[in-house]
């Protein structure tokens, strides 16, 4: 299940198809090249364009002719509008929590405008456009955002599109919405290929409702000295928390521990005692809608010289009574309450 998409923007979210082709024609008109059709426009054009047009019109500096582009688009007499399906896929990703994005080439100030004018820039984290090459700039969106790969995609109509999903290590969808026809889209060998957004939607929605709950491990972390390891996470509102996170397959749920405590917190662990299960079901406390099995423990750690990986932003050690009057997320509160009930928390 994809939890965050980066989106192109012409030809995926908003078709701009026909005011691009007859800009392209007049700045390629005024250098004595003729007019390309629809289909023709379709079969020739590539990203990044500036490559387009370095074939076309070699010696001619870009920055020429994206004076003659510009106002050539804003006077076009075709219309741009909303792609179908569009804005019902961007409200099922707000309505699941899932993250969305835009990268485009497209003009920053076009782009700034269809924004406003269409209603559409509530519904992104943060968008980046006028950028020529998408592959530039896609590892910097994808950590300056903390994007897992494994959980993103990029959705995009052009063949560019693809090849930055792949150089960022991320999933990529093609849409046949847009500037390149199916077969040329398909030598750049998407991983899903959809005629529209709508099929997208409904594809997303079927494998989300499939989503089986995900098994997770974490530990109430003691010093042996009365004092327990509190962390601090976005993924849970900015609450304060324990380590711990998904079991791999193959994995038993104590290496599991062991190992995220460890990639978390740089702690080695032992003495560790399970406490109880509990279920977070769509929490309005996480992220996003998701659906948890928490197998909590209580551990002891060898030291206390914790190093925070870039899942955390702080931690803190606390006593129980203390660590009981921070904003705790609810089920840390309720493994707190169980570990002191049972004196599973050494107390100096």
């Amino acid at each position: 299940m994809f939890h965050n998409l980066i989106f192109d923007w012409s030809g995926t979210l908003v078709d701009d198809l026909g005011p691009v082709i007859e800009a392209t024609n007049n700045v390629l008109g005024k250098y004595g090249i003729p007019a390309f059709d629809r289909e023709q426009f379709r079969r020739i054009f590539r990203l990044p364009y500036h490559e387009f047009y370095a074939e076309l019109l070699p010696h001619i500096p870009l920055a020429e002719l994206e004076a003659h582009f510009r106002p050539a688009f804003d006077a076009a007499i075709s219309p741009v509008t909303v792609l179908p399906h569009a804005r019902e896929k961007l409200e099922w990703c707000s309505a699941l929590g899932i993250r969305t994005f835009v990268l485009t080439s497209m003009d920053t100030l076009a782009f700034e405008r269809q924004l406003d004018d269409f209603d559409l820039r509530h519904h992104f984290e943060a968008t980046y456009s006028g950028v020529l090459d998408k592959r530039e700039i896609i590892h910097e969106i994808l950590t300056t955002h903390g994007l897992d790969p494994a959980e993103t995609a990029f959705v995009g109509d052009m063949t560019h599109d693809v090849e930055t999903a792949r150089h960022g290590g991320i999933s990529s969808i093609a849409v046949l919405t847009g500037y390149q026809h199916a077969e040329i889209l398909a030598t750049s060998r998407p991983d899903l290929t959809v005629p529209d957004l709508g099929v997208l939607l409904t594809l997303l929605d079927r494998r989300h409702s499939a989503a089986r709950p995900v098994a997770t491990v974490g530990a109430l972390v003691h010093d042996g000295h009365g004092r327990v390891l509190m962390v601090r996470t976005h993924k849970w509102g900015d609450r304060w928390g324990i380590p711990g996170g998904k079991i791999e397959r193959g994995e038993t749920a104590i290496a599991a521990l062991r190992r995220e405590i460890l990639e978390e917190t740089a702690l080695a662990i032992g003495d560790i005692h399970f406490v109880l299960v509990q279920d977070s079901i769509d929490s309005a406390e996480f992220e996003r809608p998701a659906h948890f099995i928490l197998l909590n423990y209580v551990a002891r750690a060898r030291s206390t010289d914790v190093f925070l990986n870039d899942e955390a932003e702080k931690f803190q050690w606390h006593t129980p009574a203390h660590a009981l009057t921070l904003d705790l997320n609810q089920p840390t509160r309720v493994l707190l309450n169980e570990a002191l009930d049972r004196d599973l928390i050494p107390l100096e």
